[in-house]
């Protein structure tokens, strides 16, 4: 059985290379594209639920474009869906991305001026120039200081978790705005460059299974929920308990859970071995 999330085929079109696999009236290649907007609704149907979300620069695979919306897939964890077609560019080449919890696009490098929008960690810009303290984008410009290039990963998912502390709970959110407990572990970990799919069944395949005490960095996985831990007594997770980013003791955490009824931890999972950072 095909999983629906990870399978660009909607009965009209499929992808190529499932030719053969799935049944569609056609099958396409499909074009390569960006995301336009600051944060992207990612829709299981065209007005449907939100899977999850797409952050400006990031890149898809467009392979249908009808009554305005963009059947794509998303490269970084290859999540199916829908995307208002205005939310779509062509493919672009960012450079860099955003480091910050958030950061502001100015319609000039100065920082008195009105702001042209808001973009969230993980966003990715094409950076020409720099000019002082700030980027120059085909967007505007952006203080550097908020900005990282591509090319050198961060080292410590935990550490990239811990900036979004606060941010609200928001059902399938990916952005500063709002985001969920299998999008903040996907947030911090592909900013350390580590490949994580979009939702925290298919994040309990990462790594290995982890042994003795818990360690920064590992992940514990409850049903249908999913936490970074912190420190041999601490985790850090996107919960609907505080409906926000919170720290929580591993032990508070687990019995709030299992007492609410979504039962014990399930897996421990580790992504490098000792020596090897978080």
């Amino acid at each position: 059985m095909t999983d629906r999330r990870l399978t660009p085929a909607n009965g009209r079109v499929a992808a190529a290379h499932l030719k053969g696999w799935v049944a569609a009236e056609r099958y396409v290649e499909g074009e390569a594209a960006t995301v336009a907007v600051p944060v992207a609704d990612l829709l299981a149907a065209p007005d449907g639920a939100r899977d999850r979300q797409l952050l400006l620069g990031e890149a898809v695979t467009v392979y249908e474009r009808r009554n305005g919306w963009a059947f794509v897939q998303a490269e970084k964890d290859g999540y199916v869906g829908y995307l208002d077609a205005a939310a779509v560019r062509g493919a672009g080449t960012p450079t860099h991305r955003v480091a910050a919890r958030a950061t502001h696009v100015y319609p000039a490098p100065d920082m008195k001026r009105r702001e042209a929008m808001a973009l969230s960690l993980g966003s990715r810009l094409t950076v020409t120039a720099t000019e002082g303290r700030f980027a120059a984008t085909p967007l505007g410009f952006v203080p550097v200081v908020h900005l990282a290039p591509l090319e050198v990963p961060e080292t410590d998912p935990v550490a990239v978790a811990e900036r979004l502390l606060g941010t609200p709970y928001l059902w399938g959110g990916n952005s500063a705005d709002g985001i969920d407990c299998s999008g903040l572990v996907q947030a911090a970990l592909l900013a350390c460059g580590i490949a994580c799919p979009g939702d925290s069944d298919m994040q309990a395949a990462l790594g290995a299974e982890a042994e003795g005490p818990p360690r920064r960095g590992d992940l514990l996985f409850w049903k249908g929920h999913v936490a970074l831990v912190r420190d041999a007594g601490t985790l850090i997770h996107a919960n609907a308990h505080h409906m926000a980013v919170s720290v929580e003791r591993i032990e508070e955490a687990t019995a709030r859970i299992a007492a609410q009824g979504d039962g014990p931890i399930t897996a421990r999972r580790r992504l490098r071995a000792e020596g090897q950072g978080a």
